[in-house]
């Protein structure tokens, strides 16, 4: 497994124009073509992944199913994003499109939070850029749905997270983004705005 940091931006929707300028001057290169990502984050009966995220507790993880709806050929992908005390990681494995259909309908059953149900989608398109040695990706058109219902709820905030394994480089990306960090995350950002 290779652990990875990871810190985020949240651009609130006054700021976005001025932090693309930003980017756009320190020669962020692209690195893949945009997309629309799709993700349904699973639950269980408790909320515990939604608790445990909240209070920052070590280990946790999130439990989702991934597509891109508008690429040609069609995959699905069941993740589990880890946060253990050595660091994050992220467990990734390509499915069938028979068995995200069966747990869809069936839920699955994680080994720590036991029987999870399918919850909320978030959709969002995501640019990808290289700087330096580190991965950005830039995530707008954020919007939430419950798995049952038909009701969206937008964002109008953006994302800019940096991606890499070295401190180093780390660094020297807080001196170019000199803007406040934040803990964010698109599934209890979905959460909140349906159940609290």
């Amino acid at each position: 497994m290779s652990f990875r940091i990871e810190q985020k931006i949240l651009i609130g929707k006054n700021q976005i124009i001025e932090f693309k300028k930003i980017y756009q001057e320190k020669l962020l290169k692209k690195l893949y073509p945009s997309r629309l990502i799709k993700s349904l984050y699973f639950e269980n009966l408790n909320n515990d992944m939604y608790n445990d995220s909240v209070e920052g507790v070590v280990p946790r993880k999130k439990i989702r199913l991934r597509n891109y709806p508008n690429e040609k050929k069609k995959k699905f992908y069941l993740e589990k994003k880890i946060s253990s005390v050595e660091g994050r990681y992220k467990e990734k494995k390509e499915i069938s499109s028979s068995n995200f259909e069966k747990i869809l309908k069936s839920g699955l059953y994680d080994y720590d939070y036991g029987y999870c149900r399918p919850l909320i989608y978030v959709e969002y398109k995501r640019n990808y850029y290289i700087l330096n040695n580190a991965r950005v990706t830039h995530d707008s058109k954020i919007k939430y749905y419950q798995f049952k219902s038909k009701i969206i709820k937008k964002d109008e905030n953006e994302i800019f997270e940096i991606k890499t394994n070295s401190k180093a480089d780390l660094d020297e990306l807080y001196s170019i983004f000199p803007m406040d960090r934040t803990r964010f995350s698109k599934y209890c950002n979905g959460f909140e705005k349906f159940f609290i």
